[in-house]
């Protein structure tokens, strides 16, 4: 033991000794308070918080200033509670040394300066502080509000900087993580034994949902029931019976230059007005999205502005087709049929081997009608995004009814052409050993 204690020596005490433990005790008791904060601010429940709104005190609106922003409170807490714990290390050690000598006595010296340091500034700076704090989370939070308020400004530009600076790498590993789950989860769902086909088809479609963009699940231009701001009101309302629509584009001279939604609902109450009726008043606004834009982030635009359709237009500007609600939801839970809805499925199964498809149907659901894999036909779609549109892609020239094309183990026959516009194809899976003889039909077109 005495080896241990070779060469330590007390010191004389001086006035300088008793400055430093002033400033000791002082960051031990800022450090405290700042810590009991953490733990009090965010262990406030839902009625403490409401109580605090409530409260017309300067402390209790100081706290509820703060609480709306807990990033920059918990980096304010952060930030102050790290400097005078470092402090604090600072100021023990600077008192040790006008205390004692340690001499030869190395390990007493690493003893008393790390390990006693660092218990006591645990236990009087940290734990029992917010031990304390646990059980007096109200009245902890109004007395340290106005304190961690000014502390706030004072740490304001660097809060701001570890904030932007954690955000960025929170987001960067999030996206990370959210393309693993996205792999994981198409990996699960294959091996997966799903209750039904219905539960399989809208794991799948969750999956995909945040990487489907708007134009893969719109309604093409085509196929866009709108009205012209010229029509009578007698028009509008034929229009209206027979399309079945609750929301209808409105238009001056073409699509490409949509001027509001008419919606019936808005209608509705002015349906024994007279000819010369200003339906057009009735028009609400727009909204317009970009071809690319993920249905995700289009779903959270819906929500935000309480709307149920937009127009979607190229980078010129021009209409490619709407989109609605119904058709970001049915990406999910699969079709969704109501009694409005008079067309005719897109597709009719004839056999094993042979489909009925309308040229208008979108390739996501073809592929799920066949349940191919959703990359099956990266290869070959180019800028399609319906049955009709890859089968010109894929081979670069008009059909005529009857025309044939082929890709992989699926032959398309052209069966209804008008003007120029495939309506209906038929799908032919072909067996392998059938490959060569569909391909040789296919050379003669």
């Amino acid at each position: 033991m005495d080896d241990y204690l070779q060469g330590v020596a007390f010191l004389a005490f001086t006035p300088h000794v008793l400055g430093i433990l002033l400033i000791l005790v002082v960051l031990l008791t800022v450090s405290a308070l700042v810590s009991g904060s953490e733990t009090a601010f965010f262990s406030l429940s839902p009625g403490e918080v409401r109580e605090l709104e409530e409260s017309e005190t300067k402390h209790s609106k100081a706290a509820v200033r703060l609480l709306g922003d807990t990033d920059r409170l918990l980096s304010t807490i952060l930030i102050t509670n790290n400097l005078v714990n470092i402090g604090a290390i600072l100021a023990a050690n600077a008192l040790i040394d006008h205390i004692v000598v340690f001499g030869q006595a190395t390990v007493l010296e690493f003893i008393v300066k790390v390990i006693v340091v660092t218990f006591l500034l645990l236990l009087f700076g940290e734990i029992m502080p917010k031990i304390f704090a646990a059980y007096n989370t109200l009245s902890f939070a109004r007395r340290m509000a106005v304190p961690l308020s000014a502390l706030q400004r004072f740490f304001r530009p660097l809060s701001a900087l570890l904030i932007r600076a954690g955000g960025s790498i929170t987001n960067a590993l999030a996206r990370k993580q959210s393309n693993l789950s996205v792999s994981e989860l198409t990996d699960a769902i294959e091996i997966a034994e799903a209750d039904s086909d219905d539960d399989k088809k809208m794991l799948t479609g969750i999956v995909r949902f945040e990487r489907t963009e708007v134009d893969q699940i719109m309604k093409p231009r085509i196929d866009v029931v709108a009205l012209d701001q010229e029509a009578t009101f007698t028009e509008v309302r034929e229009t209206v019976v027979r399309s079945g629509f609750s929301r209808i584009p409105v238009y001056r001279e073409n699509l490409d230059d949509i001027k509001g939604v008419l919606y019936v609902k808005d209608l509705l109450p002015h349906l024994s007005e007279g000819e010369d009726f200003n339906w057009r008043q009735l028009l609400r606004p727009t909204y317009f999205v970009p071809e690319h834009k993920k249905i995700n982030d289009l779903l959270e635009d819906f929500q935000k502005r309480k709307i149920h359709i937009a127009v979607v237009v190229d980078e010129y500007g021009g209409t490619l087709g709407i989109v609605s609600l119904e058709d970001i939801l049915e990406e999910i839970v699969g079709e969704i049929a109501d009694e409005s809805d008079i067309e005719a499925a897109t597709y009719e199964q004839i056999d094993d081997h042979h489909y009925h498809f309308e040229g208008r149907t979108h390739l996501g659901d073809f592929l799920r009608v066949l349940t191919l894999p959703d990359t099956f036909l990266d290869g070959v779609r180019g800028d399609a995004d319906t049955l009709a549109g890859l089968m010109l892609e894929i081979r670069g020239e008009f059909f005529c009814e009857g025309d044939v094309v082929a890709f992989e183990h699926l032959t398309f026959r052209a069966l209804r052409v008008e003007n120029r516009r495939i309506t209906k194809v038929e799908v032919t899976l072909r067996d392998d050993n059938a490959n060569d003889t569909a391909s040789s039909d296919d050379g003669g077109n």
